[in-house]
């Protein structure tokens, strides 16, 4: 298998991120955009869904709910759009009506959609079978042409159970035809802005594989040399698991688990393939823990001579989601749970970073590539660099991921100690 191009762009933890997050304009102050923001939960159980799609149907625009199912969404009023559409795995797709003023403190809730795929579908299926046919139609199933996405960053960092650091941007991706490689896909930092701990103890410098270029790299149907590489599929025994729906579409199911040693880590994890074109819409996947040098080899990329690190588990999540009938990226999700002790000392100490980048709106014409100069390089990381991208009014219209009640109360905490 070939070397995984995961990023070597530097998470430091003595993060940053964003000094305001819940500072929101009101739409009907000249802004040009209507604002609507609440909850979506689970009719039956009443439970908050995170990671719900939440889009303006026939447009590009779009946002996801955070963990306790949180959304926030910024509507242009010159599209004139009559409702929002929320799509979940597992649950029917729910519309939401546009009102002509804001709309807040709304709650959505979705009906589970239980799909029964006929047993002998399962049987018959052949699971890597299935996976090489839907690789063969990436070209068909998949952006063809250059596009630019905008897209909302963050990242956050918590020690034990504190947030020290959390950093946000928006950013522009670049996205050459997927039937080329992912070599000139390139990432440009629009605008951002960042909040660390001022504790001193709280600082810790490590580099870890992640950051802003995690959108061009954990593209996973593009990024072949992730699991999709034909060559290797061998390296991983699959099975066919219970069918979903996603977008009110039966989708196949395929876990998968290594079934061989290498020099590297490996993958466990599920994929999720439409039944009707075979595009990939989801991939939840993480780590194999077997060999955790392994795993540090793979994403430690600097840290302490003295100090070490215990990866304790690292997982992604990426879904796509349809566009005028191609699919494009939507969605990212990379935790890193992992601890941290100095020789001689007798208590080590947890660490976890979350990073997301959610696709607020694509664009298919006219589309210029990023000048290299301007590219936001693996070698950068964002805590570094995001000072020389601050905008003191960094909302504005742009669709971000609603913060969670908790991150909300770490910066008004970490504010406080300013």
């Amino acid at each position: 298998m070939k070397t995984l191009h995961f990023i070597t762009v530097a998470i430091i933890l003595t993060l940053l991120l964003l000094g305001g997050t819940a500072v929101t304009a009101s739409a009907k102050d000249g802004s040009g955009y209507t604002e609507i923001s609440g909850v979506v939960k689970d009719r039956q159980t009443k439970k908050k869904l995170g990671y719900v799609n939440v889009s303006v149907p026939g447009t590009s625009i779009g946002t996801i709910t955070n963990a306790d199912g949180g959304f926030s969404i910024k509507v242009t009023d010159s599209i004139q759009a009559e409702a929002l559409e929320l799509s979940h795995v597992g649950y029917f797709n729910q519309r939401l009506p546009i009102k002509r003023h804001d709309m807040h403190d709304v709650t959505v809730f979705l009906m589970p959609n239980a799909v029964n795929l006929q047993e002998v579908v399962i049987r018959g299926a052949n699971p890597i079978k299935l996976v090489t046919e839907a690789i063969q139609k990436i070209k068909v199933n998949n952006s063809a042409n250059p596009n630019m996405l905008t897209g909302f960053y963050r990242e956050t960092i918590k020690k034990r159970r504190s947030y020290i650091n959390i950093s946000e941007a928006v950013i522009n991706i670049y996205k050459t035809p997927y039937t080329e490689n992912i070599n000139l896909d390139r990432i440009q930092i629009h605008k951002g802005r960042q909040l660390l701990s001022p504790k001193a103890g709280d600082t810790l410098v490590v580099k870890l594989a992640g950051g802003p270029n995690l959108s061009i790299f954990l593209d996973f149907v593009k990024n072949r040399d992730i699991m999709l590489d034909i060559e290797t599929l061998h390296y991983y025994r699959f099975w066919m698991d219970k069918s979903v729906m996603i977008n009110e579409r039966p989708h196949f199911v395929v876990g998968f688990e290594p079934q061989v040693t290498m020099p590297y880590p490996l993958f466990n994890g599920k994929l999720y393939i439409d039944q009707e074109s075979l595009a990939f819409s989801q991939a939840e996947f993480s780590f194999s823990m077997e060999d955790r040098n392994k795993v540090t080899q793979a994403v430690l990329k600097k840290k302490p001579f003295n100090l070490r690190f215990k990866p304790e588990e690292i997982t992604y999540l990426v879904t796509y989601k349809q566009h005028n009938g191609r699919s494009y990226l939507n969605y990212i999700r990379s935790e890193f749970n992992f601890k941290c002790d100095w020789k001689r000392r007798l208590f080590s100490t947890n660490y976890s970073v979350l990073s997301e980048m959610v696709v607020t709106n694509i664009k298919e014409k006219g589309v210029a590539v990023i000048p290299y100069k301007l590219a936001f390089h693996e070698r950068n990381s964002l805590s570094d660099k995001v000072s020389n991208f601050y905008d003191e009014n960094f909302w504005e219209d742009y669709n971000i991921i609603e913060p969670t009640e908790s991150l909300e109360n770490a910066v008004n905490k970490l504010k406080k100690k300013w």
